[in-house]
């Protein structure tokens, strides 16, 4: 109970009081993983504090993100004569087919990852694309610039070095990240189709 004390203390200093419990609960899961879950042994304890450091450090960052996008958002200026709609709001008067495009653009996907993820070929796309086009211009809407994510502070370089070797390992069709910089990898479903 005393080293549980230590290392709440470790992620309250490094990240706060509200997210010192599930940084130590992260931690200790990466742990068990490890095989290294004795906390009376003092090497082990020391490496865990590491690991609890370095995880409240990156959900402390991951926190300021999150809240910088928050103000952002918030203080955004309307330009006069533009439609302010909300997302949902557009998303909700188009088509269906051009409803699923318009999610994955607004959320940040590229044109490569929507035509797999939609297995759709080029020239479906492009249509697609096209008509959604018309459709916000007819509306008098742009795409947000905020969600795009690419005037955030991140190691893009880095990011992109880590991309292919887990993209690899795990057998995906391809790989990305959040605005946060936490990594994903898409890969198609191993069940095969439904049999009748």
């Amino acid at each position: 109970m005393q080293n549980f004390t230590k290392l709440i203390a470790i992620a309250r200093r490094e990240a706060g009081a509200m997210l010192a419990e599930d940084v130590v609960q992260d931690a200790l899961l990466v742990a068990i993983e490890q095989g290294r879950a004795d906390l009376e042994d003092q090497a082990n304890l020391r490496w865990l504090g590491g690991v609890v450091r370095n995880k409240a450090r990156m959900s402390a960052r991951t926190d300021r993100r999150r809240r910088h996008r928050d103000d952002l958002w918030q203080s955004r200026p309307t330009e006069p004569g533009r439609d302010t709609a909300a997302p949902a709001e557009v998303l909700a008067d188009l088509p269906k087919s051009l409803r699923v495009i318009a999610a994955l653009v607004l959320t940040g996907h590229n044109r490569r990852e929507i035509a797999y993820l939609l297995n759709l070929p080029d020239t479906a796309l492009r249509q697609r694309i096209s008509a959604l086009k018309r459709h916000l211009v007819a509306k008098g809407l742009a795409a947000p610039e905020e969600l795009s994510g690419l005037h955030l502070d991140l190691a893009y370089g880095r990011i992109r070095d880590v991309l292919l070797p887990a993209l690899l390992r795990h057998g995906g069709s391809f790989a990305s990240h959040d605005p946060d910089g936490h990594l994903f990898v898409v890969r198609r479903s191993q069940n095969g189709p439904p049999r009748q």
